[in-house]
């Protein structure tokens, strides 16, 4: 993986970055150094541009190999489990992805689709087989669930120890406790955290601002954010003043699911900005009618932050990537491998 050398320092920030980053005057295409695209002359904005899928590339390429070497030394290689209740197409689109992927890494993929209308029952029995299962080490069940289904006690079902989506009230625990280590972490708000270190970007002794509060992404951001020593703040819905939080902050992840809410003006100059958010915003000039858009306004934000991530593009392909090294470091937990002896 390339360097990238960043010359700015506001925010008090001193970053060596070291991931690839989209930045304003380099060429359309590919660099060479790095292997990030950039942007064309049209689309290229003020902040460097934090690229989650070239990123994201890197971090898969770096459990491919840890697979392949686990089962060279080992004889043993990771499985994932995933389980699909109903024939929603997203969810189908979702798990399929996410089967090529786990192939592509050269870890064992097992799946169980169920219909719309199986029982809470059915699920949680498949779920117990796959808990029961030496071969499997995490498991994953597509979300949402038909309404009949009580999602908490499906997910509290999972051993918390192959709980790869972090979700497991055990895992959720520890990660608010100081001095205690959760077995595995949600994957997006990992996700966002890893596109701010691989791209050099200081964490300690920051004061960063979480919009959104949802167990999925905004309150477990939080708390990585908060065991990495940045002073903390969530914004949410009821919070009377986000703007004037917001302007304060060194870094914002925003994760609320409202398109476009934070604007340049709401923002510290130099910050770094992580969208969350996918929204369909209505365009006539493309194909399907819309266009994909986050909680950030682009347009203005690029031109205040110093980093920015781009949607798409940006947090979407670190989820998958994580799910995959979070399988991986469940398998080395399962047969007692030491990640310093793969």
């Amino acid at each position: 993986m390339g360097a990238f050398a960043v010359t700015s320092t506001v925010a008090g920030w001193s970053p060596s970055a070291v991931a690839p980053l989209k930045a304003r005057g380099s060429q359309r295409g590919v660099s060479r150094r790095t292997g990030a695209r950039t942007l064309p002359r049209s689309a290229r904005a003020d902040a460097a541009i934090i690229d989650g899928k070239a990123i994201a590339l890197v971090v898969r390429e770096e459990v491919r190999v840890r697979v392949a070497a686990m089962k060279e030394k080992h004889g043993k290689v990771p499985g994932l489990a995933v389980v699909l209740v109903g024939a929603r197409k997203d969810s189908e689109t979702y798990v399929r992805s996410k089967k090529k992927a786990c192939a592509e890494a050269g870890i064992t993929s097992f799946g169980k689709d169920l219909p719309v209308d199986a029982t809470e029952d059915e699920v949680l029995a498949v779920v117990a087989a796959y808990n029961a299962d030496p071969d499997c080490h995490g498991i994953l069940v597509q979300l949402p669930m038909p309404a009949h289904i009580n999602e908490e006690r499906v997910l509290g079902a999972i051993d918390y120890e192959k709980d790869v989506d972090g979700f497991h009230p055990l895992n959720t625990g520890r990660l608010s406790q100081r001095g205690r280590e959760p077995l595995f972490v949600p994957c997006t708000p990992r996700g966002c955290i890893e596109l701010l270190e691989r791209s050099g970007i200081a964490i300690a002794g920051k004061e960063a601002v979480v919009v959104g509060r949802s167990n999925v992404v905004g309150t477990p951001a939080a708390l990585l954010l908060q065991r990495r020593d940045a002073t903390v703040t969530i914004c949410h819905s009821r919070t009377p003043n986000p703007e004037e939080i917001i302007r304060r902050a060194d870094i914002v992840i925003a994760a609320c699911g409202k398109a476009e809410m934070i604007k340049g003006e709401w923002l510290k100059p130099g910050c770094a900005v992580i969208d969350v958010g996918i929204n369909a915003k209505d365009d006539p000039t493309k194909k399907r009618g819309y266009r994909l858009v986050g909680d950030v306004d682009f347009e203005s934000c690029s031109k205040v932050a110093g980093f920015i991530t781009p949607v798409p593009g940006g947090v979407g392909p670190m989820t998958i990537a994580i799910l995959l090294q979070n399988c991986l470091e469940g398998a080395l937990r399962t047969y007692g491998i030491d990640p310093k002896d793969e």
